[in-house]
C-alpha cells in the first residue's frame, strides 16, 4: 500500500510598503433698473425711459429669466462627483448672469421697482456665491453638486435669494427648485466591501490608514475593478484571498461617503501608489508558496512606496 504524499504550505515572509511623501469673475456692479417713462422721467442720457411693463409683460419676463437658472441648479443638484463638477459650477454662474443682464434692462411695473431692483442685487450676489464654490471645487474642499447647495443653505445664500423673491409678491420670481440637505458625515463600517469579486486567491493584502480622514481603497488588475474596501481612519483591515496578478491600487480621503455617487462630499483626495502589486503562488513538489503585502495609506518616515495625486477623472469609480 502506497503512503499518501503530504505537501508543506510555506507563506514567504509578508512584504510591508509604506507610503513616504511624494514629492471670480467679480459679480457685476449693481445697475438701477432703467426708469419707468410711464410718469415722464428720463433717463440718465437725457433720453426718455422706457415705458414700465404691464404685470403680464413682468410675469412673462420673469419666467423667461428664472427657468434657465432653475434647469440649472436641478443639474447641479445631480452633479454626483469631483470630475464635472468644476464645468457645473461655471454653467450655473453664468446662466445666473445672462438672468441679471435680461432683467437689468427691464422697466419693471412701478409698484415693484424697489422689489425689482432688491432682487437684481440678490441674484448677482447668488451668481458670485457660485464663482466662489467653483474655487471651493477646485481646491476640493467640497466634491459633489449637493454638498455645494448644502454649503451655501448653511452660509444663508439661498435663503437671500429666496426671500428677495418672495418680495415680488404675485410674480414668479423663485429661482430654487432644489431643496439642500443639512450637513452630513456618513460613514461605512470598517472592512466593508463597496465591490468586490471573489475572492479565491491565498495571498492578502493588509491596508493601514493613519490618517485623519476615512479613505476607501480601490484594487484595479488590469482594466477591472476588482475590490473597492471602506477603511476608517486609524483603523486597518486585511483584504483576504487576492487573486494572482498585478494590482494597481488607489484611493481616496475624505468626509462624508456618498454611497450611490461613490465619493467623499467634502474635503476628498485621490492618491494612486506609483508601484503595482504583483501576488503569485508558487507551486512546487513539495510547497506552495505566496506573498502577503502590506500598504499603509499615510506617510511614514522611512516608507517604500511611492504615492501621487491623481484627477478625480482618473480616479476609478
Amino acid at each position: 500500500m502506497t503512503t499518501p504524499r503530504l505537501l508543506s504550505c510555506v507563506v514567504i515572509t509578508a512584504l510591508t510598503l509604506c507610503a513616504c511623501t511624494a514629492g471670480d469673475r467679480e459679480p457685476a456692479a449693481d445697475r438701477p433698473a432703467t426708469g419707468a417713462g410711464a410718469d415722464g422721467t428720463t433717463s440718465s442720457s437725457g433720453t426718455p425711459a422706457p415705458a414700465a411693463l404691464t404685470a403680464e409683460e413682468y410675469r412673462s419676463e420673469l419666467e423667461k429669466a428664472r427657468g434657465p437658472v432653475r434647469d440649472a441648479l436641478r443639474k447641479l443638484a445631480a452633479t454626483d462627483g469631483p470630475k464635472s463638477l468644476d464645468g457645473r459650477l461655471e454653467r450655473t454662474s453664468t446662466t445666473v448672469n445672462d438672468a441679471v443682464t435680461r432683467l437689468a434692462e427691464l422697466a419693471p411695473p412701478t409698484e415693484v421697482r424697489t422689489a425689482h431692483d432688491a432682487y437684481l442685487t440678490a441674484l448677482r450676489r447668488f451668481a458670485a456665491a457660485f464663482d466662489t464654490a467653483r474655487q471651493e471645487a477646485q481646491n476640493q474642499e467640497v466634491c459633489t453638486g449637493p454638498a455645494v447647495l448644502t454649503r451655501m443653505e448653511r452660509e444663508d445664500e439661498l435663503t437671500a435669494v429666496r426671500e428677495a423673491a418672495r418680495s415680488l409678491t404675485g410674480y414668479p420670481a423663485d429661482v430654487v427648485p432644489v431643496k439642500a440637505a443639512a450637513q452630513r458625515t456618513r460613514r461605512l463600517p470598517n472592512g466593508r466591501y463597496v465591490r468586490s469579486e471573489s475572492r479565491t486567491g491565498r495571498g492578502y493584502l493588509e491596508l493601514r490608514n493613519g490618517n485623519r480622514q476615512d479613505a476607501v481603497v480601490v484594487l484595479v488588475r488590469g482594466k477591472k475593478k476588482v475590490v473597492t474596501v471602506y477603511v476608517r481612519k486609524k483603523s486597518k483591515f486585511k483584504v483576504r484571498g487576492v487573486r494572482d496578478g498585478s494590482y494597481k491600487v488607489y484611493y481616496t480621503l475624505g468626509d462624508d461617503w456618498d454611497s450611490k455617487a461613490r465619493t467623499f462630499t467634502r474635503s476628498c483626495a485621490f492618491e494612486r501608489f506609483e508601484k503595482a502589486l504583483r501576488f503569485r503562488t508558487t507551486y512546487t513538489a513539495t510547497q506552495i508558496s505566496w506573498k502577503n503585502w502590506t500598504l499603509t495609506l499615510n506617510p511614514v518616515v522611512g516608507g517604500n512606496a511611492r504615492s501621487r495625486r491623481v484627477k478625480p477623472g482618473d480616479f476609478p469609480t
